[in-house]
Formats: C-alpha cells, sequence, structure tokens
C-alpha cells in the first residue's frame, strides 16, 4: 500500500472555502497521480483546531470522493503550527513502480516543495471516432472535469441557425458573437450546455447542427473567442478535452494526447446506429457521405485544420470496443508516469 500525502490552507474558517480548498486539493491529488478510483483503499483527513464551521470529510463527500472509506481527526495544537490546515492521506494500491507525488497547495507549500502541475488530456479525431465517449470514461475513472469543447461550437452553429445566418458567412457570424452567450454548467456529473438561458444539450446533438458546427467552428474570429475560455478552464483545472484540434492549437503543452480515429462507413454506422436511438430516421449512404465531406472540410480548413499533434499517440478504434479503447488510453498514461 502507498499513501499519498496532500495539505492546503484556507483564509477564512467558512463552509464555502472549506468546500473550495478540499475540492482543489483532492483534484490536484488525482490528477498529479493520474489516480485512478478502484486504486484508492481509503481517506483520511485531519484538520487544525482552529477551523470549526465545517469538516473538510463531509466536504470531501458532498465532492464525490464517497467511493471509499473516509476517517478523519482533529489535529493536536502544536507551537508555531501552520494554521487553518486541511490535510489528507489517500491511501492507494499503486503499481509497483509508480512514484508517490504528494500534493501541498496554497500557504501548505510552505511545509513541503511538492506543487500540484495540471493534468490535462488531450483526444482529437474526426466526427465519430468516438472520442467524446471516450473523454467522458476518462473524466469519470480519473475523476477530473471533461470539458466538451465540441458542445461550445454547436452551441454557436445553432445560434447562427436559429438567426438565419449561414454558418460559412464569416462576416455575419463575426458581428453575430458579441450577444453569443454559451456558458456551460454541471448537473448531477454531467454536462448541460446554455444557450442564451436555454439548455440546449440535446438540440446541439441534430445532424443540421453537426454541419453548422463544421462551417462555423473555421473561422477565426469564433475560434479565438472559444480557444481563449477552453484554455481560461484547462489552466485552473485538471481536465479531458475532446475536439479536432485540442492537442495541436488549444493545449498544445497538454502532458497527454491522443489522435482517436476509425474508418469513415464504421464512424457513418455509429452515428447512423445514435440517431437512430433517438428516433430520427437517416439515410445511411447520405450520412456516410456527410461524414467524408465533414472530414474534407475539418482537414483542409485554413484555420486549425484536424491533423494530429507530431507528439500524439495514434489511437484506430475501428476494431475496438469502448472499454478496449480507454484500457488502451490508460495503459500509454500509466506508462508515462
Amino acid at each position: 500500500m502507498k499513501i499519498i500525502r496532500g495539505a492546503t490552507t484556507i483564509v477564512k474558517d467558512t463552509v464555502e472555502e472549506i468546500k473550495a480548498a478540499v475540492s482543489e486539493m483532492m483534484q490536484a491529488v488525482f490528477a498529479k497521480n493520474v489516480l485512478l478510483k478502484e486504486q484508492v483503499c481509503g481517506f483520511l483527513f485531519s484538520l487544525t483546531t482552529d477551523i470549526h464551521t465545517y469538516h473538510p470529510a463531509k466536504a470531501a463527500r458532498e465532492c464525490g470522493y464517497d467511493f471509499a472509506p473516509l476517517f478523519a481527526c482533529t489535529e493536536p495544537e502544536i507551537a508555531g503550527q501552520l494554521p487553518l490546515c486541511i490535510r489528507v492521506m489517500v491511501f492507494t494500491e499503486l503499481p509497483a513502480g509508480q512514484a508517490v507525488q504528494h500534493v501541498y497547495l496554497k500557504g501548505a507549500r510552505a511545509l513541503r516543495t511538492d506543487i500540484s502541475e495540471i493534468f490535462n488530456i488531450a483526444l482529437d479525431g474526426p466526427a465519430g471516432s468516438g472520442k467524446s465517449t471516450i473523454a467522458k470514461a476518462l473524466a469519470k475513472d480519473y475523476n477530473i472535469l471533461y470539458l466538451d469543447t465540441g458542445a461550445m461550437y454547436r452551441a454557436c452553429g445553432l445560434k447562427a441557425l436559429r438567426l438565419g445566418i449561414a454558418p460559412t458567412d464569416a462576416e455575419a457570424v463575426e458581428k453575430m458573437l458579441p450577444n453569443l452567450d454559451v456558458k456551460v454548467e454541471y448537473v448531477d456529473g454531467s454536462q448541460r450546455t446554455i444557450l442564451d438561458g436555454e439548455d440546449v444539450s440535446l438540440a446541439i446533438r441534430e445532424n443540421a447542427v453537426s454541419m453548422a458546427a463544421s462551417h462555423i467552428s473555421a473561422h477565426s474570429s469564433v475560434r479565438v473567442k472559444m480557444v481563449e475560455l477552453q484554455r481560461e478552464i484547462a489552466a485552473r483545472m485538471s481536465c479531458v478535452l475532446d475536439g479536432r484540434d485540442i492537442g495541436t492549437v488549444v493545449l498544445p503543452n497538454a502532458k497527454y494526447k491522443f489522435f482517436i480515429t476509425a474508418d469513415s462507413k464504421v464512424r457513418a454506422q455509429r452515428r447512423y446506429d445514435e440517431l437512430l436511438s433517438r428516433g430520427q430516421l437517416v439515410d445511411f449512404d447520405k450520412l456516410h457521405a456527410e461524414i467524408v465531406q465533414r472530414d474534407k472540410q475539418d482537414s483542409e480548413r485554413k484555420t486549425a485544420p484536424l491533423k494530429a499533434a507530431d507528439d500524439a499517440v495514434i489511437v484506430d478504434t475501428s476494431a475496438l470496443t469502448i472499454e478496449q479503447v480507454i484500457a488502451k488510453i490508460k495503459s500509454v498514461i500509466q506508462s508515462q508516469i
């Protein structure tokens, strides 16, 4: 068994600060150690006697760390001890050759030189390759954020369609952007895309919106706005991002990069089955032709074309199940720790 130590501090003894501090510390512990839920045997939280408002252990449970036994205690008062300090010991079953990376944040950095690094996974690939499904599964297993970048572009495409703006009209699209209100919310563990105050999570998955997103994402004005937002999120927390140019443009310094691909007919069949399951009747040949056309558009566009980053690992999912792909990616990540 290996023990990972974490520590952080708060400025004020409030419920909000304690919750935020615990969430940040735990995300850093999992990210820096590329820790999976099934590798955790238990948690032991401790806190200094000047913290009374809310127990960090309770905050941890509310943040989703309830999948292993959790214990808590209060530290004895020691002269010169760090005030308003929260600590955690994570008991794990990590591989024999994997070194433990401890995490010390905020004022607790004075206790050790360990400083957490941001852990990002970049997944790129063409439509229908399965990268979104894979990204969500990885985020869940590593207990980090999944940021659906494609949903942001789809929302932009939907806005254009609703306003009667051709997604290919760069000038009209750029004029639309100042009034574009796109937000990403997380409810019950899943991402919701909000456009102008409306939850459009289902609407943006329609086939017409997919094509509109492909066209609208080629405009530099749109990409500048979206990329800026995505980088801000990835700089603050560990996350998994999927798209067309995550590893090449959005997060060129991401620690782990993968290019997920598959035969065009396999991807068309997956999309066909997905649409049928939603009650949408589509023609397979037409759908396949659209996917081939979208591949061409995405690969040949002047702004951030679809391509694998030079240091990305290529994963062909044509003959693999989702479970096999995820296992392969985890194996690569594990080998690079």
